[in-house]
């Protein structure tokens, strides 16, 4: 199979899925709601989300890739009290090699401060360059492929990737321990150096002339030398953690979820974290969430096993998702629009199993940050996570905002 073919898309029925348990893994603007606030903090959370669907001609189009930066941005807002503000999307054509790092650069790194927190997602394809460092016995290493990026074998053996090396720096470049990197591609979990090993393969590929000068500047930003690089890379990441969906040597999974695509990896990670109330430990986190992919990717006959990196000789692990501590009441989705009796909603909090079989007459009961129940709305209409509802019943004291959760009423 092609090398460049971000998903192993395929046509995935409706399951319920069941959490396995604990496991070893592979390791300043006012809040715009009216609601509590859902994530307190007095630091800064800032993120940068890239997804693409539409490649050039030369690489297959994909499905999830935009939803999944959708799934992400009302996570990061409703759940985890990100200013919308604070949120940088580029997407299909926006999402070119010269955008993203210059969104990297000018909105992550020039912004960030100590005990600021970062998420930096990318959802599209993913490929392999050779490694003229072998930092794995298979002489390749991972790339993000940015729209623009050109891959045509027989006429050119440089391609315009961003490298896992190059990841490597901007991480580093960070004045945050705070941060996350959320990476739903195939070989997700070869952008940083590990243990783990990986099949032999025939990319010829090499990494752009841009990518080796662009780390060089970056190389003399941070003060290292090539081989203190090398070294460091090796032992593993600089900050944060890193979210990948599947091994180094594995396809991601995209999903048609009855009438809208999303990345697997990415969909169960935000439907989880809106089924939480408290603060898990991201190492409690991420080993229910990979379980979840692992067996719902089983039983399709594909094999993805997410990958959780964490900085070295850091507690990580036992710090919250994304490094932000968070209090609100589990929620199937929230309110985003209300106009007079009618109200958009997200639902993105949904399971998998009631997603596809959520009609029209689904109710909701409204709830407050507080978990007090406000009211409930009765689902009219739903294209994808995007519902139309009426409001049933609400206490006249109630005053309905854009924030409000929402709950399935069983």
């Amino acid at each position: 199979m092609s090398s460049f073919k971000r998903r192993h898309f395929i046509q995935l029925v409706g399951s319920t899925l069941t959490v396995l348990g604990m496991g070893q893994l592979d390791l300043g603007q006012k809040n715009i709601f009216d609601t509590k606030v859902s994530a307190q903090s007095t630091s800064r959370k800032l993120a940068l989300l890239v997804g693409i669907n539409e490649y050039s001609k030369d690489m297959s189009v994909l499905s999830g890739c935009v939803n999944d930066v959708m799934l992400q941005r009302e996570l990061l807002i409703h759940r985890l009290g990100f200013n919308p503000k604070d949120i940088l999307t580029l997407t299909d054509k926006q999402a070119t090699r010269q955008s993203i790092l210059q969104a990297f650069e000018e909105h992550l790194i020039k912004q960030a401060k100590p005990g600021d927190v970062v998420v930096f997602h990318f959802s599209g394809h993913g490929s392999r360059v050779i490694d003229v460092d072998k930092d794995y016995p298979d002489g390749l290493v991972i790339t993000l492929v940015p729209v623009d990026s050109q891959l045509q074998p027989g006429k050119s053996s440089s391609v315009k990737d961003i490298t896992g090396h190059t990841l490597w720096l901007l991480m580093a470049a960070l004045n945050t321990e705070n941060v996350t990197f959320v990476i739903d591609t195939p070989y997700s979990g070869g952008l940083v150096s590990s243990t783990l090993k990986s099949s032999k393969s025939e990319e010829k590929f090499q990494a752009s002339p841009e990518e080796k000068a662009y780390q060089t500047i970056w190389l003399q930003r941070l003060g290292l030398s090539a081989e203190e690089f090398k070294k460091q890379r090796r032992i593993g990441i600089p900050k944060g953690a890193v979210l990948a969906a599947g091994k180094r040597d594995q396809y991601a999974v995209d999903k048609q979820f009855n009438d809208f695509s999303a990345g697997v990896f990415t969909y169960t990670l935000t439907q989880y974290l809106w089924q939480q109330s408290g603060n898990l430990a991201l190492g409690e986190s991420f080993a229910n969430i990979a379980r979840y992919v692992n067996s719902f990717s089983f039983e399709q006959g594909v094999f993805q096993e997410p990958v959780l990196f964490v900085k070295p000789n850091s507690n990580h692990q036992q710090r919250p998702v994304y490094f932000i501590e968070v209090q609100t009441p589990i929620a199937a989705g929230v309110i985003t629009q209300v106009k007079g009796n009618q109200i958009e909603i997200w639902l993105g909090g949904v399971n998998v199993e009631n997603l596809e079989k959520l009609n029209k007459d689904a109710v909701f009961e409204i709830i407050n940050a507080e978990n007090q129940q406000q009211g409930t709305v009765k689902l009219e209409s739903r294209k994808g996570l995007v519902g139309y509802a009426k409001l049933l019943e609400s206490p006249v004291s109630v005053s309905l905002k854009p924030g409000l959760f929402l709950r399935e009423r069983i």
